[in-house]
């Protein structure tokens, strides 16, 4: 098929990367399928994920990737004595008003993508195809296989370059030829495992999907696929579009590539990787494409394990049309390979209310790109430090919490874990020890040593921090213990952000002023109609009421009017209570709301996540 980017000449050298990296089976996502090359290739070893944006091309990749072999066609044949090649190449059909293609896209509707005589016939096959469907002649793959063949073979008729951005003013001896049915060829093979296709925007997919494999071909060129295959797609689905100008371009609402400009490609690749559950991730791409080699390479760096990326080039023929690089220069293809770091950080400090188990919901609500991160109420930093960003702030008000974390940053992992080891030798810690407990708990609260505050936590009753009045820890002991599982989130606790700034104040005190409008606050307050220990008030610190939720609502409204783009995470429904402050005012500034039921195994408490952006429009 003669499609931009198509990467049947690329196969074996795929195929190559996957082999020198010792990767086999398991599920293959082709992101951006195109005419399903790739995944028809590669249906035989892994259950194949396919998906593109374009309809015609998704019926492309279900012909390819649903059956092993050429379907049989049994009941068309019981019913008129021939296969259907045969049958529709001997067949001659009169137009009508119903034929889209004859009446716009030929010399009778004054554009000459097609002869009109090859026109009747296209139209002809694409409307008794559906009929013969809806009869239940046709099953549904046999269906997908006949229209599948109906788009390849229109290719060799067309009096284009190879794109419908626009028809030929003279007629290609190709274009003149009569138009022929042919079956398009697939990989016969055995089908491993079952393949699903999708039609998806690529963004909003990786949302919904996870596998082994994600193999990533997006366009190159300032090409917008929509335009080039607008009247393959008006074959594919034959529903009667708008058209408009001298091409006849479909009429467009939404669909606008975000892949044919530089800093759009950039961040919806970096949004693509933030969210992909996948261990092993492949992007081809050429040296002559939008974005260099090098932005692209230095964009997976910030994902992958250990900061580890290979690159692959292969020789490689351009596509050439009118907006092709300058003759004479080299291409190459590139096939970047990376292995996703897809640990969730977790904090070495048990927290009331830590949003870890939640990271990869608060993930898929993240704008595709984020300059700064503020994690204005840390806490325990479980959010925050797993976020891929420019620069992260950590901001915590309580100081006792922030020191710990501090620490943690700042020290040298072993000499955390000794420092750590020693007390809890020193003073024979154990779980359920009382009396040693006890005599920590006095001893920090006269020395004020925050390693000592560090492990009395990990003792303490629920891992709960509280204070008295006078600012001394009188949580009492608890169940649990310094155990191996606190020593490796020690040594894992690095921020995936290279840059990453601590601040010690209220979230009011952060100056905005410094921030772009690519920030993203995100805040984690405590739950005004929950009854945790945290938001009582019995810290020697000011619990959270009424009054505090309130001023936050106020803050967050300033930000939005400010144009910046918050997170809030929180409860409406709690039990048989309902936060009825926070309720109207997201209804009455009209916020992005995402559920998370049913969390916690006790209470039935719905989180969500508050938002003033839609992170398809970012």
């Amino acid at each position: 098929m003669r499609f931009l980017g198509n990467k049947s000449r690329m196969l074996q050298n795929i195929d190559s990367v996957l082999e020198v990296n010792n990767i086999s089976g398991g599920v293959f996502c082709d992101l951006f399928a195109g005419s399903g090359a790739v995944g028809d290739y590669f249906k035989d070893r892994f259950s194949i994920i396919a998906n593109d944006y374009l309809y015609c091309l998704s019926i492309i990749n279900k012909a390819k990737l649903n059956q092993s072999s050429t379907p049989k066609f049994q009941d068309f044949n019981n019913q008129f004595g021939m296969d259907p090649f045969t049958y529709f190449n001997e067949k001659e059909y009169v137009a009508d008003s119903q034929f889209f293609i004859t009446n716009n896209y030929s010399p009778k509707g004054n554009r000459q993508y097609f002869s009109e005589k090859n026109a009747i016939k296209i139209d002809g096959i694409r409307i008794e195809i559906e009929e013969l469907y809806k009869q239940l002649v046709l099953d549904v793959n046999e269906r997908d296989y006949l229209l599948a063949s109906l788009l390849e073979s229109i290719m060799g008729v067309s009096n284009t370059t190879g794109t419908y951005e626009a028809f030929l003013k003279i007629w290609d001896k190709r274009a003149l030829k009569d138009f022929v049915l042919n079956p398009i060829a697939i990989n016969e093979s055995e089908i491993n495992g079952s393949n699903i296709v999708y039609n998806f925007d690529s963004n909003q997919l990786i949302r919904r999907i996870s596998g082994d494999i994600l193999y990533i071909d997006p366009p190159y060129t300032v090409t917008d696929y929509c335009s080039a295959y607008h009247l393959l797609e008006s074959v594919a689905k034959y529903d009667y579009p708008n058209i408009y100008g001298k091409t006849g371009r479909r009429e467009r609402t939404n669909d606008k590539s975000r892949y044919n400009r530089k800093e759009l490609a950039l961040k919806n690749l970096e949004d693509i990787f933030r969210q992909a559950e996948f261990k092993h991730i492949l992007v081809s791409y050429s040296t002559q494409g939008l974005i260099s080699i090098e932005e692209l390479v230095s964009l997976c760096e910030k994902f992958a394990l250990d900061r580890k990326v290979n690159v692959y080039k292969f020789p490689y023929r351009e596509y050439k049309n009118i907006r092709s690089s300058k003759k004479g220069d080299n291409l190459n293809e590139v096939v970047i390979y990376f292995q996703k770091d897809l640990d969730i950080v977790r904090s070495p400090l048990n927290y009331t209310g830590s949003k870890y188990t939640l990271f990869n919901e608060i993930k898929k609500v993240l704008p595709k790109h984020i300059s700064t991160f503020v994690d204005a109420m840390g806490g325990a930093f479980n959010v925050g430090i797993n976020i891929v960003a420019d620069k992260v702030i950590y901001n915590e008000f309580l100081p006792h919490t922030f020191n710990i974390i501090s620490l943690l940053l700042s020290s040298e992992k072993e000499q955390i874990i000794k420092n750590v080891e020693s007390i809890v030798n020193k003073y024979k810690l154990e779980k359920c020890n009382k009396e040693a407990y006890l005599k920590l708990r006095s001893d920090y609260n006269e020395t004020k040593d925050v390693y000592k505050l560090f492990v009395l936590h990990m003792y303490c009753f629920q891992n709960q921090m509280r204070f008295n009045s006078k600012l001394e820890f009188n949580t009492p002991i608890g169940n649990c213990s310094y155990n191996e599982t606190h020593r490796d989130r020690v040594y894992k606790f690095i921020p995936r952000s290279s840059e990453c700034e601590l601040l010690n104040l209220s979230y009011e005190q952060i100056d905005t002023s410094l921030f772009d409008k690519e920030v993203l606050f995100y805040f984690d307050p405590p739950y005004f109609i929950t009854s945790a220990t945290y938001n009582d008030g019995k810290r020697g610190f000011v619990g959270w009421s009424a009054d505090e939720e309130t001023k936050l609502l106020e803050y967050l409204t300033d930000l939005h009017n400010k144009g910046y783009r918050f997170i809030l995470s929180n409860v409406i429904y709690h039990n048989d209570s309902c936060n009825y402050l926070l309720a109207e005012w997201i209804k009455t500034h009209n916020f992005s709301i995402k559920y998370i039921d049913n969390v916690g195994s006790k209470n039935s408490r719905n989180e969500v996540l508050i938002s003033n952006f839609d992170w398809r429009d970012t």
